[in-house]
C-alpha cells in the first residue's frame, strides 16, 4: 500500500525525500515535523517503516474512514490530550525504543509557518533522552487542505527533508521545569534553522529569480504601489523590468556597475530588477549624504554610469554637473522610456505570458554580488559594501523563517532604498516573499506617512526611533489599527518611543539589531520571542563571539558570522582587515548576551567615553535622557558628545535643541535612571536643529564637527 501511496504522491505533488535513510534510525527516537496540512502524515508515512507511530489525539484518530480502518490499529499512537498522563505514556513508550511521530505545534500552522511547540515536547526528550528527527515539509502550506491564509494551488509540489538524528544537549543541573523549557527552546531553533537551510539549498539562488519564482505562480497579483498611486501586479513588474533592460542594454554596454540614484518609488525596485536581468550591478546612492559624499562614493565603486530621473533631481534639487565633470555618462529614465516603443513592450508581455524569463538574471550566482550599497558614514567616510545575492536573500530567508508573514500582510516602507534596512526587508523581502508593499518617498512626512498607512491598512511597518517619535506627535490614534508588525532598527528603541506606542496605539514595537555589512538583520525580537530591553536573538545560521574590551565588565566586542555577512568592502583597508578576520564581521559594538540568547546592546566602542578610568556609554546615557523631560513635549532631543579633559580625560557634553534645558534636570534624569555620576554630563550646548543621517540616526561625528566649529555655542542655563 506504501507503494502504491509513494507513486501517487510522485505523480500529483512530485513528492521526494531527502536524506531517508536516518529514519532507520533505532528507537527510541522522535520524529518532529513541521504541520501545515491535514495529509502532512501522509507524505511522512510513506518513507516511514512499519513500527513507526503518529502520537495523534484519541478523537481526531476517528476522524474518517481511513483514519479508523487504515491508520488506528497499526500506524497511530492514540492519546487523549486532556489527561495529564498522556505524555507519561509516550515516554514509556519511547523508553521501551518505540519511534513516534509528533506534531509538536499541537495544531495546524494557521500561519504557514512554525508556531509556538508545546513544552511537553521538551519534556519528552528530557526524560527519555531519545534521539530526535526533525523534519521540513517543504510546500506544504500550498496545499488545498492547509487552514492558513496563504495561495492555495491544487497540486503544489512537496519535498521533505530529514536532518541528522540528534542527541539533545547536556543542562547540568536544572529543575524538570527549565529543562522542559530550554529543550523546547532548542528543538524550535531546530526546526526554524532546517527551515531556513533548505530554502537556501532548494531555493532560487539569486534574487531575480526567486522574485521571478513567486512571480509566475500569481502573475495578477499586486504587489507594489508608490505616492503616485501608480500599482504594479507581477506581471507589469516583471514585464517592466524586462522592457527597462532591453532599452538600457546599450547605454550601460562595457560596466558592470552602475550607480542607481533614485527616490522611493517603483520605478526603483524596476531599475534594479532590469540591471540584475542584464547582469549589472547596481550600486545605490545615498541622496541625502550631499554631492561630495555622492561623488567620493562613485569614485570608490569605479561607477562610470548613473541611473537617474530628471523630476527626482528637479525635487531633491541636485545638480549633476560634477558627476559629468567627473566622466559619468547620466542616463535620465524619462529618456530611455520616451525610446521604448508599444511593440516592445506587447512583445514583451507575450514573452512573459509564456513564462519566458530572463535568461541572465537566473545565471547569476549566489556568490555573485548583488548591490553595492554604502554605509551611512556617521563616524567617517562611507565604505562600499558588496553584498551577494546569497547574502540578501540569506537575510530574506532569515527573517521569513523567524516570523508569519503571509500573503494577505502589507508592508508599508518609507525608509530610503539606498538603506540596506530599506533595501533588503523594505522592498525585496516582499518581492520574493509575495507581500503587497506601499513605497512612500520620505520617512520625514509625520502626518502623511501614519494617514497613508491607515489608508493602505498596512500590516507591518519598519522605521526607526527618530521617525517613530515623529509620527507619534501628529499620527491619530487608530492610525495603526491594523498593524501586526512594527519593526524598529537602525538606531536603539528608546524607553519613551516604545511606551507611547503602547500607550498611545496599543502598538508593541519590535526591536531588532543589524548592519549594512550583514545585509543587515542580525538579531531580530518577535511576537513568538519578545524580550523587552534586548534587540532579540540571532538570526538562524548566525553564530557569535564577545571579545573582551578593558573597563566593560559586562559584554564584549560583539564578532558575527553567517551566510548573510557581505562580500568584502571595496575600501582596500577596510577589506583587508575584515577578511583577515576568517569569515568574521565585527561590528565595533559592545555588547551582552543572556542565558536565552537575546543581544542586549551596550553601545559602540566608538560611542564609549573613558571618565576617570572608567569607560562610559555614550548610547546608555542619551537612551537615559530620552523622554525624560515631558515639560518639553517630544520634540526636546538631546544627544552627548564627548571633549578632551585634563582632570578626568573625557568630559561629557549633552547637546540640546531644548533652549530652556537646565544642567539640573539632566542631573536628575541621570541620577533617576540609576546611572553613576560618571555618565552626568559636565555642560549642555544649544543648537537650533540635531543633525540627522538618512535613516534618522543622529549624525554625531557632524555634531561633534559643528561644536568644534563654534567653540562659544551658547550654553543652556545652568551651566
Amino acid at each position: 500500500m506504501k507503494t502504491i501511496f509513494r507513486l501517487l504522491l510522485q505523480i500529483l505533488f512530485r513528492f521526494q525525500a531527502y536524506n531517508p535513510e536516518v529514519l532507520k534510525t533505532p528507537g527510541p527516537v522522535l520524529l518532529i515535523p513541521n504541520h501545515c496540512s491535514w495529509i502532512d502524515w501522509l507524505f511522512l508515512w510513506v518513507c516511514l517503516e512499519d513500527d513507526w507511530k503518529f502520537v495523534t489525539s484519541s478523537v481526531t484518530a476517528q476522524t474518517s474512514w481511513l483514519h479508523r480502518k487504515v491508520m488506528i490499529n497499526q500506524y497511530t499512537f492514540p492519546i487523549d490530550t486532556s489527561s495529564p498522563y498522556a505524555v507519561k505514556r509516550m515516554a514509556e513508550f519511547l523508553q521501551g525504543g518505540g519511534r513516534l511521530v509528533l506534531f509538536a505545534e499541537g495544531r495546524l500552522s494557521r500561519t504557514g509557518n512554525l508556531m509556538k511547540l508545546f513544552d511537553g515536547t521538551g519534556f519528552l526528550v528530557f526524560k527519555t533522552k531519545a534521539k530526535v528527527i526533525t523534519a521540513c515539509l517543504r510546500g506544504a502550506k500550498r496545499l488545498p487542505y492547509s487552514p492558513n491564509p496563504d495561495l492555495k494551488q491544487c497540486f503544489p509540489q512537496v519535498t521533505a527533508h530529514f536532518s541528522a538524528a540528534l542527541v539533545a544537549p547536556e543542562l547540568g543541573e536544572v529543575s524538570t521545569g527549565q529543562a522542559r523549557a530550554r529543550l523546547t527552546a532548542w528543538l524550535r531553533d531546530l526546526l526554524v534553522r532546517q527551515q531556513f537551510e533548505t530554502e537556501m539549498t532548494f531555493g532560487a539562488q539569486n534574487i531575480f529569480a526567486a522574485v521571478a519564482e513567486t512571480a509566475a505562480k500569481q502573475p495578477g497579483f499586486v504587489i507594489l504601489e508608490d505616492a503616485t498611486s501608480q500599482r504594479l501586479t507581477y506581471r507589469k513588474l516583471m514585464v517592466g523590468a524586462d522592457v527597462l533592460a532591453q532599452a538600457l542594454r546599450g547605454s550601460v554596454e562595457g560596466s558592470e556597475w552602475v550607480g542607481v540614484l533614485l527616490p522611493n518609488v517603483n520605478a526603483t525596485p524596476v531599475t534594479i530588477l532590469a540591471l540584475w536581468s542584464l547582469g549589472k550591478v547596481p550600486a545605490v546612492l545615498n541622496f541625502s549624504s550631499g554631492l561630495p559624499t555622492m561623488l567620493a562614493c562613485t569614485q570608490l565603486a569605479g561607477l562610470t554610469h548613473l541611473v537617474t530621473s530628471r523630476a527626482f533631481l528637479e525635487r531633491a534639487k541636485l545638480n549633476v554637473d560634477e558627476f559629468l565633470k567627473a566622466g559619468i555618462h547620466v542616463i535620465y529614465l524619462e529618456d530611455v522610456r520616451a525610446g521604448i516603443t508599444g511593440s516592445q513592450k506587447f512583445l514583451t508581455l507575450l514573452q512573459h505570458v509564456f513564462n519566458r524569463q530572463s535568461a541572465i538574471g537566473n545565471r547569476q550566482s549566489s556568490s555573485s554580488t548583488a548591490v553595492i550599497v554604502f554605509t551611512s558614514g556617521s563616524e567617517g567616510v562611507p565604505k562600499g559594501v558588496e553584498l551577494t545575492h546569497g547574502n540578501i536573500l540569506a537575510n530574506i530567508r532569515q527573517m521569513l523563517a523567524v516570523t508569519d508573514f503571509t500573503d494577505r500582510d502589507r508592508l508599508f516602507n518609507c525608509l530610503p532604498l539606498f538603506h540596506s534596512f530599506g533595501l533588503s526587508v523594505g522592498t525585496f523581502l516582499p518581492l520574493v516573499r509575495g507581500i503587497y508593499v506601499f513605497l512612500y518617498p520620505s520617512p520625514l512626512h509625520y502626518r502623511m506617512v501614519p494617514a497613508v498607512l491607515y489608508d493602505r491598512d498596512c500590516t507591518i511597518f519598519i522605521s526607526t526611533n527618530t521617525f517613530l517619535n515623529g509620527y507619534a506627535r501628529k499620527a491619530h490614534p487608530y492610525d495603526f489599527r491594523s498593524l501586526r508588525y512594527l519593526f524598529a532598527a537602525a538606531e536603539k528603541l528608546q524607553e519613551a518611543t516604545a511606551l507611547a506606542w503602547s500607550q498611545k496605539y496599543g502598538v508593541r514595537i519590535l526591536e531588532g539589531y543589524g548592519a549594512t555589512e550583514c545585509a543587515p538583520c542580525v538579531s531580530l525580537n518577535t511576537p513568538l520571542e519578545p524580550r523587552y530591553g534586548s534587540v532579540g536573538r540571532l538570526m538562524p545560521g548566525m553564530e557569535c563571539k564577545l571579545e573582551p574590551v578593558e573597563g566593560v565588565a559586562e559584554g564584549g566586542r560583539l564578532f558575527v558570522r553567517g551566510p548573510n555577512i557581505m562580500k568584502g568592502y571595496l575600501n582596500a583597508d577596510a577589506n583587508a582587515k575584515f577578511l583577515a578576520l576568517g569569515g568574521w564581521y565585527d561590528t565595533g559594538d559592545i555588547v551582552s548576551v543572556d542565558a536565552d540568547g537575546y543581544l542586549h546592546i551596550r553601545g559602540r566602542m566608538k560611542r564609549f567615553a573613558k571618565v576617570s578610568g572608567e569607560m562610559v556609554s555614550l548610547t546608555a546615557v542619551e537612551d537615559a535622557l530620552a523622554g525624560a523631560f515631558p515639560q518639553y513635549g517630544l520634540r526636546c532631543q538631546v544627544a552627548v558628545i564627548t571633549r578632551p579633559d585634563e582632570d578626568k580625560g573625557e568630559a561629557l557634553i549633552a547637546v540640546t535643541n531644548e533652549p530652556k534645558l537646565t544642567l539640573a534636570e539632566i542631573r536628575e534624569a541621570i541620577k533617576t535612571k540609576g546611572l553613576t555620576n560618571l555618565s552626568t554630563p559636565r555642560e549642555i550646548k544649544v543648537v537650533k536643529e540635531i543633525p540627522k543621517l538618512g535613516t534618522g540616526k543622529v549624525n554625531h561625528r557632524e555634531l561633534q564637527a559643528q561644536l568644534a566649529s563654534s567653540p562659544n555655542a551658547p550654553a543652556a542655563p545652568g551651566k
